[in-house]
Order: C-alpha cells, then sequence, then structure tokens
C-alpha cells in the first residue's frame, strides 16, 4: 500500500471528475458485480463456512498494484488503472467490514461476536489500507525523484512479500493444503477468469473504449490479494479464511496473462483485417502516398 502511495498523486483522484462514467462503471463492476459472483460461486461449491467468508473478504479486496503492469502490457488505458486503484482503495475502508460482517453472519453466525469487524477493527482496515498509502503520497509529493527511483524496487518488492505471504499461509495450514485446493482451487479460478471477464466485457457494452475494457478487465480481476490475506490474518485472525486468497494470488498471474493474450490477439488480428481496407480505400481515392 506504501508503494501504491508512491505512484499516486492529487491528480489521480481528480481524474475521476474527467471520466466519471467509467469510473462509475469500474466501480459498480467491482464492488457490486463480483460480491454477486463470489456470493453465487460460494453456494454452488458448497464451501465450508470459513472458507466461504475468506471468498467475500476476496471480493470485497481492491484491485492490486500488479494491475497496473498488466495493463501497460496489454495495452490498457494505465491512467485508468492508477485511478481506479486509488478510487477503490479509499472505498474499501467502508466496503471491506461491510461484506465481511454480512459474509459472517449468512455463513457462520457462531463467530460474528468474536470476528466481526468491530469499530476498533474496522480501524485497524483503515489503519492497513490508507495510512500507507497516504505516508506514500506525501513522500512522493515531497521527494518525487525518489518515488520514481523506488517504483521498480517496491513493485519488485510487493510482488516478493506477496509470495512470501503466500506460501507462510499455505505452510501454517500445510496439513490440509491438500483438502483447502480440492475445495478452493476450482472456485477461486473461475472467480478469477469470472472478474476479468466482467471487467472486459460490461464496460465494452456500455460503451466505453477497447483501452479502458482492458484496464477495466485488469483492476476488477487482480485483486490486492496480500491485502485480503493481512485483513484475514492480522484482523479477523483466521488463516482459514485467508486460504482463498493465498490460491488466487497463484492463480491470478496466469489467468490475467491468458486473457490479456486473447484480448491482444483478437485486437492484432482486427487490425490486421483492417489494413488491407484501408489501403484500398487509399487507392480508390487517390490518397495514397507514393512508395
Amino acid at each position: 500500500m506504501f508503494g501504491l502511495g508512491l505512484s499516486l498523486t492529487v491528480a489521480d483522484f481528480a481524474r475521476v471528475a474527467r471520466h466519471p462514467r467509467v469510473v462509475t462503471i469500474a466501480l459498480a463492476c467491482q464492488l457490486l458485480i463480483l460480491p454477486a459472483v463470489a456470493f453465487g460461486l460460494v453456494l454452488l461449491f458448497d464451501l465450508p463456512p470459513l472458507l466461504a467468508v475468506g471468498m467475500m473478504v476476496l471480493a470485497a479486496s481492491p484491485g492490486g498494484t500488479t494491475a497496473n503492469l498488466f495493463s501497460h502490457l496489454y495495452r490498457g488505458d494505465v491512467a485508468l488503472n492508477i485511478t481506479l486503484t486509488a478510487v477503490n482503495s479509499v472505498i474499501a475502508v467502508v466496503t471491506l467490514p461491510i461484506i465481511t460482517n454480512f459474509a459472517l453472519g449468512h455463513f457462520d453466525p457462531a463467530t460474528t461476536g468474536t470476528m466481526g469487524l468491530e469499530f476498533t477493527k474496522v480501524l485497524q482496515v483503515f489503519a492497513i489500507v490508507l495510512i500507507p498509502v497516504v505516508i506514500g503520497m506525501l513522500v512522493r509529493a515531497n521527494r518525487a525523484d525518489f518515488a520514481r527511483r523506488m517504483d521498480r524496487p517496491v513493485r519488485i518488492a510487493s510482488a516478493v512479500v506477496l509470495v512470501l505471504v503466500i506460501v507462510g499461509t499455505i505452510a501454517a495450514e500445510r496439513e490440509n493444503v491438500g483438502s483447502y485446493l480440492a475445495d478452493v482451487g476450482a472456485v477461486t479460478t473461475l472467480f478469477c477468469l469470472a472478474s476479468l471477464t466482467v471487467g472486459y466485457f460490461i464496460p465494452k457494452l456500455l460503451g466505453t473504449d477497447k483501452r479502458q475494457s482492458i484496464a477495466c478487465s485488469m483492476e476488477i480481476g487482480i485483486h490486492n490479494s496480500t491485502l485480503a490475506i493481512a485483513i484475514s490474518i492480522s484482523v479477523l485472525h483466521s488463516v482459514d479464511i485467508a486460504v482463498p486468497a493465498a490460491v488466487y494470488g497463484v492463480v491470478m498471474f496466469p489467468a490475467a496473462a491468458a486473457v490479456g493474450w486473447l484480448i491482444s490477439r483478437s485486437r492484432g488480428s482486427a487490425a490486421a483485417s483492417a489494413r488491407p481496407v484501408r489501403k484500398g480505400a487509399e487507392r480508390a481515392s487517390g490518397l495514397e502516398g507514393p512508395r
């Protein structure tokens, strides 16, 4: 989250006013459709209560900063990614507790009193999510050169931390890893593919351009798994709840790469098929330049 702050300026939040429609569409997908999809998958696969809660915590987590990298690789609107990550990370301070408390009350009501996100725990979520972002933004505002130099090292460090957190979570539950993978491997993979698909096609159907749709797909499909794990372990004190986010952290990168490749391939095919038409049109109109 500190690394995210190093990449943000006030202008990233102000950009919402210039592109309110696409930001609203993406946030609606992230905040409304994804929790509904996760809830449906949990019921379909009949997950154990704490794993079900973990899926909902994952669905409520904002996009990760790695979405910016994937968006850049597949020619998405990276500025839109940065804006969505910034706005959604702020909104998550409210939506994460709401969705988590709903999930605990629905799937495991016996633990709601001990695990639920009460006011003090909501303050913990606020501290984990927003305070490092604000510190990162202050550093960037006062030391822009330092923030630019640290961008790549912090991204690498974030990826390393994600790997270590996933390995640590799985190691802590090593006796149950096989059953956990059997329980949540398929559901997390389906949820990841659904997130990427919803993020691309719904904005596309509602009139956003290709670059914005790619950005939305990566933003909505690549969740901040490390944050979801941190909330599960540090605030809810449950490794079981963290397991879906840990498994998702493993499957989301190859899934995003595959979906990005398919999108890019369709883009390349469309461009290739359009080139002869444009050339023919130029010849017909006498606009073709000298060879």
